[in-house]
């Protein structure tokens, strides 16, 4: 079964009629079927993805207008929730949940001619940053089955760049998409908080939770971005959401622009292979133009801390009962994440808080400057071997954990967007990534930085020789 193309490829290719939604649904699902040894899947409905394919033909042959993905299949991470669809959410305890609603991404989605064909394995609760799941298995790496595949929106990475499917939802907490995109070669975007609803997601930490896309290219999530960010009157937060164009944006022109690369915390930890393909990747985008500046990037223990403190807080909120009633159900490393939330102070919570504003700013000034964005390693070390991540002294393992978090966490306390994409390969021919950070509401500008990299590079374009073509 050949490995599909991407996002706007498919789309136009549908518009030109060169192949039906029919076809092509049924063609991603026996390419998500071919690809289950890799744990990506959760609960396909081909029926339901049939149905919305056959109506999607018929529009095209009364000739009625397209909607931007008419005709491309997709499929979401679980924890979307859609009237009369089950979810698991990773989890035995939510296994089985009826949604009651749509997702409200899922409804534009569904406006814009998208074929949903199922959900993608998650962790727990989207409680992992490497794909671990004792309930479901480990995602794997398309690239090399032993490696993390990033999470928590493991499945959504896995069939990506698998190449089984053009592009997926994911949900981005402290680094979910992120890291995904960085661990299989993916471009994966976090927006700013409020920029895309989650109502009608499952809720992690609703002050740090987002809503993006994960794609092979930059162009391909800014088409699925303007499908769907902007405001939402089913989730408040959405209510200051300007309207941006984010494919229209991708000029391929960045001259003109001034990166800052912030040194100090960003540099400790860095393995070499990561720093001179950093190196590389900052080249890149100085010859097409942009200026890069050296900054120093401030002490970033307390935006961690405060990132850990709310999440901690708001998740023990969502599950208090759960914790007190089915303790055991949980995965012994998810609920050693949530508990701490149940004990600490609500002045400590409402201090995180309210200091949030004033630290975004104080890491805004200091790491961008006058900068239009900030250049970062996403990962600062290559893509650990699922062992690496669960086997071992306890203390070890937390290590290895936490540094993969250590760039990308804060972000999100922040309430900045941030987009990940490949900019080469490991020693082990595992993916390397980047992520550039920009101030609130500047997603097109990241996209942008992100396309032009890609128009000059080809990193995003390789495909795993794991899966069969």
């Amino acid at each position: 079964m050949s490995r599909c193309s991407g996002v706007i490829a498919a789309a136009d290719a549908f518009a030109r009629g060169e192949i039906s939604a029919e076809a092509a649904t049924t063609a991603a699902l026996s390419r998500l079927n071919s690809i289950a040894g890799l744990n990506a899947l959760a609960t396909l409905t081909p029926d339901a993805a049939q149905e919305q394919a056959r109506a999607q033909d018929a529009a095209r042959a009364k000739g009625r207008p397209l909607g931007p993905l008419a005709g491309v299949p997709m499929a979401h991470k679980d924890l979307f929730y859609r009237t009369g669809r089950t979810s698991h959410c990773g989890s035995t305890i939510a296994s089985g949940v009826v949604g009651t609603t749509t997702a409200s991404v899922l409804t534009r989605l569904d406006g814009a001619g998208a074929i949903d064909l199922g959900t993608l394995h998650m962790a727990e609760f989207a409680l992992s940053p490497t794909g671990y799941n004792e309930h479901y298995g480990h995602g794997r790496n398309p690239w090399n089955p032993d490696h993390i595949c990033g999470g928590s929106s493991s499945g959504s990475g896995i069939a990506v760049a698998a190449r089984a499917i053009a592009g997926s939802l994911g949900t981005d907490t402290g680094g979910s998409l992120r890291h995904p995109a960085a661990a299989c070669g993916l471009t994966g975007l976090k927006p700013t908080h409020g920029a895309v609803s989650c109502a009608g997601a499952m809720a992690l930490s609703a002050t740090l939770d987002t809503v993006g896309p994960l794609t092979t290219s930059a162009r391909d999530a800014a088409r699925i971005m303007d499908v769907i960010a902007g405001e939402d009157r089913a989730d408040p937060t959405t209510a200051w959401a300007p309207v941006l164009h984010h494919e229209a944006a991708l000029t391929g022109k960045i001259a003109g622009l001034t990166l800052a690369r912030p040194r100090g915390y960003y540099d400790e930890e860095l393995d070499s292979v990561i720093a001179s393909a950093l190196n590389d990747a900052a080249a890149t985008l100085t010859g097409l133009g942009a200026t890069l500046v050296e900054t120093t990037a401030p002490e970033m223990a307390p935006a961690n801390a405060f990132a850990h403190l709310v999440m901690a807080v708001e998740a023990a909120t969502l599950h208090r009962e759960w914790l007190i009633t089915r303790p055991q159900d949980y995965a012994d490393q998810v609920r050693a994440r949530i508990e701490p939330g149940l004990c600490y102070r609500a002045t400590d919570y409402a201090g995180a808080l309210m200091r949030r504003g004033a630290i975004a700013q104080n890491w805004i000034d200091t790491v961008m400057g006058g900068a239009d964005a900030a250049l970062l390693p996403a990962y600062p070390v290559p893509v650990p071997s699922i062992a690496a991540t669960t086997q071992g002294a306890p203390q070890d393992i937390a290590r290895a954990i936490a540094t993969l978090t250590r760039n990308t966490r804060a972000i999100n306390y922040l309430g900045l967007p941030a987009i990940a994409f490949p900019i080469g390969f490991d020693r082990a021919g595992l993916p390397i990534a980047c992520q550039i950070v920009g101030r609130p509401w500047c997603e097109p500008l990241l996209l942008r930085l992100a396309d032009a990299f890609q128009q000059a590079s080809d990193f995003h374009l390789r495909q795993p020789e794991s899966v069969a073509p």
